[in-house]
């Protein structure tokens, strides 16, 4: 059996991932009804006692199980740990695996890449080391954080860089939250495209998630938990809606957009963590669905979007699910796909479905879906038998697309408008280590990286001449 290491940085990265260990736990709870320590436990959870009880621990009932989150949790507020360590997670985590200061990195990328990532890159490796050295058989980082404050794009990206550093044959897997163009944090580009260009350069593969599709999602849900209908309702102090489980306290606004990229980590985690009968390991991701080093960012679309049995929707069918993933209403990014160029895609099922069923639906989709003419086969598959509590089936699909692109740019602009002006530039430079030149590197990384998928863009429905696929696997 092999094991992850999930690393949360900054207020986004710790939120988003407490929420995924409480519904991780919730999941084994249901499956293992004795609550016994097992492989499936193991490949996030370490276990460091066991005693005879009649109550459990951590949602597992029958023994205490001393479970403890392979897990490092960092930022440089104390807000959101603390509220971890008081609430209903407090035993999943220990001292040993947190890291805080008090100041917080003030929506500056260089503060936290930095002033920060210089002062703690000790400690940051040595609790990563502590971690690897709890696992038999190390397969992934995951490593979740965000681009719009100054903790999560400065120090997430700095941890991501001792990760290759430390661990170079560790895939290692990003979980990213994109601002919106609306953000409140005026900063938000210049975090974004400075981390972009350590994404870009030191990410295995990035799962880009953009708030305002979170935002759009959770409109449609509230919005069908109004409409009268029946069968179309939430539950009242669902974990859709609520913190409750997670973190302590009343709801809070971010609590369900928190919640859906939990459920994406639930579902590309689950081959990890439970049986199947075609199971993808974490690893095959990168190395199926990137053939360019650089092109690794993977457009993720999920359907069911809602965890546990919270929203009471009629069931839909498998054939149905297929064609929602592809649809713009379940994507995590605001981009179309159908229109824009795939190099590979990657499709995991949970619940009891067939190799039959896959090979069923892609056959159906794949007219729709325009390939790269060199990888018309380029699926890759995975089949987890048990789903999601409160569901028959899920389906989680993993697009690398060139429709991503215009997020970029949009990025890009963003970024040129306040740069223009020079707009609280000073705020970076006064910073030491810090150098104007980072900007104009980093913005010149985000438009190659734009040229690139602009070049593959341009060769769908014709053969591709080797020498554009040449300079592009640099």
């Amino acid at each position: 059996m092999t094991q992850s290491v999930v690393v949360q940085v900054g207020q986004c990265g710790n939120q988003v991932g407490c929420r995924f260990w409480d519904l991780a736990l919730r999941e084994h709870a249901h499956v293992n009804k004795k609550g016994l320590y097992d492989e499936a436990l193991s490949s996030f959870f370490r276990n460091v006692d066991s005693r005879k009880s009649d109550g459990g621990a951590c949602g597992i009932g029958g023994r205490i199980q001393h479970l403890k989150a392979r897990a490092v949790l960092v930022d440089m507020e104390e807000g959101v740990v603390n509220e971890i360590l008081q609430g209903p997670l407090r035993e999943v985590f220990d001292s040993t695996q947190l890291l805080t200061d008090v100041s917080g990195s003030g929506n500056n990328w260089a503060v936290g890449h930095m002033t920060y990532g210089s002062a703690y890159r000790e400690q940051i490796v040595d609790k990563l080391r502590k971690a690897v050295e709890h696992c038999d058989c190390l397969q992934c980082f995951f490593l979740i954080h965000s681009m719009g404050g100054g903790t999560g794009s400065g120090l997430g990206t700095r941890v991501l860089s001792l990760l290759e550093e430390e661990f170079p044959e560790v895939c290692r897997i990003v979980t990213s939250i994109y601002p919106s163009a609306e953000d409140d944090v005026i900063t938000s580009p210049y975090n974004s495209v400075l981390a972009m260009r350590e994404l870009t350069e030191h990410a295995d593969c990035v799962l880009p998630i953009e708030n305002q599709s979170l935002v759009d999602i959770v409109d449609k849900i509230k919005r069908m938990s109004h409409s009268g209908k029946p069968g179309l309702v939430i539950k009242r102090d669902s974990t859709i809606i609520s913190g409750q489980g997670g973190l302590s306290g009343a709801e809070k606004p971010f609590d369900a957009m928190n919640n859906i990229v939990a459920n994406l980590l639930l579902n590309i985690t689950s081959s990890a963590r439970f049986e199947g009968s075609l199971n993808m390991d974490l690893n095959e991701i990168a190395m199926n669905l990137v053939p360019f080093p650089r092109l690794h960012y993977l457009v993720p679309s999920l359907t069911p979007l809602y965890t546990l049995a919270d929203v009471s929707v009629p069931t839909r069918r498998l054939d149905q699910m297929f064609s929602d993933a592809f649809s713009k209403d379940h994507q995590l990014i605001r981009a179309d796909p159908k229109h824009s160029l795939y190099l590979a895609c990657a499709l995991m099922v949970r619940g009891n479905a067939q190799v039959s069923d896959l090979r069923r639906n892609i056959e159906r989709l794949k007219p729709s879906l325009p390939f790269v003419s060199w990888n018309q086969e380029g699926w890759k598959t995975g089949l987890c038998s048990v789903p999601p509590v409160g569901h028959s089936h899920s389906l989680l699909a993993l697009a690398n697309n060139t429709c991503v692109k215009p997020t970029f740019m949009e990025l890009r602009d963003r970024f040129t408008k306040l740069y223009r002006k020079k707009a609280h530039l000073h705020h970076y430079l006064q910073v030491e280590g810090m150098e104007q030149s980072f900007f104009s590197e980093a913005t010149n990384s985000l438009s190659s990286l734009i040229e690139e998928y602009h070049h593959l863009d341009a060769t769908k429905g014709r053969l591709m001449p080797d020498a554009p696929r040449l300079s592009i696997a640099r």
